[in-house]
């Protein structure tokens, strides 16, 4: 009983001793003088995402897998951190428009599918300083895979929609050329 008393007591002055919530909530003038309702504009993008795993200066480098995971086909379990170019066209010299950064990890243990943690950063043009965000499954070996768009900042600010992937080119080790096709509602 005289547990339950001090535990009572301890509650009681913590709810007189924290301030109100309106006190420790505050709203920022800057904040909401800076959302703007305006019509939605649709964009479509292309471009090319070179996701180098070999080789002396990787793109994408494992940083993390599980105890089975050199044993599974699918490298069930390993985890990979990616800086990888986006370029105009599938040629690695071409114009590089932006990054890929972010995470993907293999999470099939039946196929080769990834879980997409990434963000598409744009470093040219009118997109310049913009991104969009990419979370969900990519199905590695399927011919054509779609995955959804979940934010953005810059021009791309309060975005959603869609990506859909295509490997353009792919070598045994892991490196991989992937068509994007981008649709973003902003």
């Amino acid at each position: 009983m005289v547990k339950l008393s001090y535990i009572l007591l301890f509650i009681i002055s913590l709810i007189v001793t924290s301030p109100p919530l309106t006190q420790s909530f505050h709203i920022n003038n800057w904040a909401i003088s800076k959302l703007e309702t305006k019509q939605e504009t649709v964009t479509n993008l292309q471009f090319y995402f070179h996701d180098t795993i070999s080789g002396k200066d990787p793109t994408a480098i494992r940083v993390a897998q599980a105890a089975n995971t050199e044993k599974s086909p699918t490298l069930f379990g390993a985890l990979l951190m990616a800086d990888d170019p986006l370029t105009e066209t599938p040629d690695p010299k071409s114009k590089l428009i932006g990054r890929a950064q972010g995470i993907y990890g293999s999470v099939g243990k039946e196929e080769l599918a990834l879980l997409m943690v990434m963000s598409f950063c744009f470093t040219d043009g009118m997109y310049n300083g913009s991104s969009i965000s990419i979370l969900g499954k990519n199905s590695a070996l399927s011919p054509v895979r779609e995955m959804p768009i979940v934010g953005g900042t810059g021009v791309f600010r309060l975005a959603r929609g869609y990506a859909v992937a295509k490997t353009h080119w792919y070598n045994e080790v892991g490196d991989a050329i992937v068509a994007y096709n981008v649709t973003i509602v902003h």
